[in-house]
């Protein structure tokens, strides 16, 4: 049988092979941005099977599942759970140059242990190995977590979520990785979204008020911002595809939200001016809080409208959107800056010819409050693959300053994503070799390898102010 061995996957020099194997690969994992049930962590969920596991809900395989021309049955219709991974190993040795190739012969070894090469003639013997191999409850979803010494992560919650899972995984006995809420009040914001006053009725259903003002409203968001802090949240998400900068009053904003509740269409001016004065308010919440917001910008989503209205959104149909955000996001910054209640903030892209100038912005505003308080993400969605990564570090690394960086994060809904953490660590442990050996930083490994281990995992410790350094 055919192996692809991943020990020396990326690590193109022995600079690189040192500081990944002595530094790098033995740091714990602060996954501070995924899309994990934790209802999944809380039940300790035994998956049923391969595609359980691994195929279901990755949009990721499933563009590329498309662009080979599989049928739709054999990706997310009613073909049976074998069927499909039958499909998806026949399609894995035809993506030869595409992060899937290696991330999925990463997560084969080290979920299983299997270093043979994923094809059609080896399929229905890995499906059997991996099958009885779920039966391992090192394999169930909170015994994931712990094999990957995942110290802590960090879902993605609505506001009007109740947490009961979160509160479950602290009190269950066993589950040593802290997993922690998210707040994401993005439904919040996109107020001419279908639904939007049946929304609002939910919120203030969840924080036990009626909202009938915009003032209701950004009480009940405090509100809700105050008991996901109970329960241990740290940081808030939100994303956009361009991103509004536009001033108001707070009178003005409060007619427009009315409108919205009457069910009456805002203008898109009315809107930009509703969504910037109410992120306003909500970063100063942040702010008093001490918690991070995290601002993921430039996609355009669900653009094949047939596939929409077919198999639902967020299906694999979004795209990187082109667009000005200079002006916006300083004009952003700033407001909070002059009212000295900027949080921590971390700025993704998924246009990556904003990296230098999201670098050059940041900045503008760091502080005393801490290192690197505004933060570059790291390469995100169809960047967390080698070139994208480079790409970010890069501009990181020239225009920043690459030792405060928080790391990598899986961004994902499968318990099968944490090697995208050894992924990471290689490409920037290849970096850093690389520098070594073009003479442009010294062959000092440990001063080296202290920053390698600081952006894997210290950094995130210390600017979450969860979980303990190593």
């Amino acid at each position: 049988m055919k192996h692809f061995y991943t020990e020396n996957l990326l690590l193109t020099n022995n600079s690189a092979k040192k500081l990944y194997f002595e530094y790098a690969a033995a740091m714990p994992i602060y996954d501070y941005h995924n899309h994990l049930s934790p209802g999944d962590v809380a039940a300790n969920k035994q998956f049923r099977n391969l595609t359980e596991l691994w195929l279901d809900g990755d949009h990721y395989k499933w563009r590329a599942m498309r662009w080979l021309g599989i049928d739709e049955s054999l990706i997310t219709g009613q073909a049976g759970d074998r069927e499909k991974f039958m499909a998806w190993a026949r399609a894995v040795p035809r993506l030869a140059g595409n992060p899937l190739y290696h991330w999925s012969h990463l997560e084969l070894a080290r979920y299983f242990g299997i270093e043979e090469r994923l094809s059609e003639d080896n399929a229905e013997e890995i499906w059997d190995h991996c099958s009885e191999r779920l039966q391992d409850k090192s394999l169930h979803a909170a015994g994931i977590l712990q094999q990957f010494d995942v110290r802590v992560a960090c879902t993605t919650d609505d506001p009007t979520g109740d947490l009961a899972a979160h509160r479950k995984i602290k009190e269950t006995a066993g589950i040593q990785s802290q997993v922690l809420p998210t707040f994401r009040p993005d439904l919040a914001l996109n107020i001419n979204a279908p639904g939007f006053s049946k929304y609002i009725l939910e919120l203030g259903e969840a924080a036990d008020c009626t909202i009938s003002s915009y003032a209701d409203l950004l009480g009940a968001l405090k509100s809700r911002i105050e008991y996901f802090h109970e329960i241990g949240c740290r940081l808030s998400d939100h994303g956009f595809g361009a991103f509004p900068f536009e001033r108001a009053t707070e009178r003005e904003v409060a007619v427009i939200f009315n409108k919205a509740l009457q069910g009456e269409m805002v203008t898109e001016s009315e809107e930009s001016q509703y969504r910037t004065f109410t992120l306003l308010r909500l970063g100063e919440m942040y702010y008093d809080r001490g918690w991070a917001m995290q601002l993921h910008i430039g996609a355009i989503r669900n653009n094949n409208t047939r596939m929409m209205d077919a198999i639902g959104k967020d299906s694999g149909y979004d795209s990187i959107l082109d667009f000005h955000l200079a002006a916006s996001l300083n004009a952003f910054l700033n407001e909070l800056e002059l009212g000295n209640r900027l949080p921590k903030t971390i700025v993704y892209s998924l246009y990556p010819y904003h990296y230098e100038m999201i670098a050059t912005t940041i900045g503008n505003f760091q502080s005393g409050d801490s290192a690197g308080k505004l933060q570059l993400g790291s390469a995100w969605w169809f960047h967390d693959q080698k070139e994208g990564m480079l790409q970010q570090l890069k501009a990181l690394s020239s225009i920043g300053v690459i030792s405060t960086f928080v790391g990598m994060l899986t961004d994902s809904r499968s318990f099968m994503s944490f090697p995208r953490h050894e992924y990471f660590r290689r490409v920037l442990c290849r970096l850093f070799g690389e520098w070594i050996d073009e003479g442009e930083l010294p062959a000092d490994y440990d001063y080296i390898g202290g920053i390698v281990q600081d952006i894997c995992y210290n950094n995130a410790v210390r600017y979450f102010g969860i979980a303990k350094a190593e």
